[in-house]
């Protein structure tokens, strides 16, 4: 497998999510509402999935190593435009926490605010993911040697694992650093 095959794999699952947020837009829209859970899982998702783990080895490793190549100027700058629609996506993402977690408090103007980042999310990754598919990722592996993509594949895999080693680490530190009374639940 090449070491875009995985990454291009990941590529489905965030379809999927994306699919379900469109619908968690309609909803919005039409019946001026949404389920402010399915929004915490979806921007966990972007954040986790998405973003921390697959444009982390988009960037930390494939882009990274690209850097080492005498890239043609197109590539060069699909490769910048990406890295720069990464950044958009951590920002608008942000974004979309807040307003949920506004909306949770019972803020319901943060409704529009919500509807217009799902939006947003919504139309910006078919197209970012469509870029990186069709117009980037086959032909950038004609950069690399057989012996490279195989370190890549490798680091790719060796990235994966260690990710949620780092995750569930992170997740007991915040449970060992968190107050008596949240370890304790409430009291009925």
């Amino acid at each position: 497998m090449m070491p875009i095959g995985p990454l291009m794999i990941e590529h489905r699952l965030i379809e999927r999510m994306i699919a379900l947020m469109e619908k968690a837009l309609q909803k919005a829209e039409g019946e001026k509402q949404v389920n402010a859970r399915f929004i915490d899982t979806a921007t966990r998702f972007i954040r986790d999935y998405a973003d921390r783990c697959h444009h982390g080895k988009e960037e930390g490793i494939l882009f990274r190593a690209l850097e080492q190549k005498a890239l043609s100027d197109e590539h060069k700058r699909t490769m910048n435009e990406l890295v720069e629609e990464h950044t958009w996506g951590r920002e608008t993402t942000a974004r979309l926490v807040k307003a949920n977690a506004r909306y949770e408090k019972g803020e319901k103007d943060a409704l529009p605010e919500i509807a217009d980042c799902l939006r947003r999310l919504v139309d910006f990754y078919p197209k970012h993911i469509e870029k990186e598919d069709r117009h980037f990722f086959i032909p950038i592996m004609d950069y690399f040697s057989e012996p490279e993509k195989e370190a890549l594949l490798n680091e790719g895999y060796e990235f994966d694992s260690s990710l949620v080693h780092e995750q569930y680490a992170g997740l007991v530190s915040e449970w060992e650093e968190a107050k008596e009374e949240r370890l304790e639940g409430s009291k009925r």
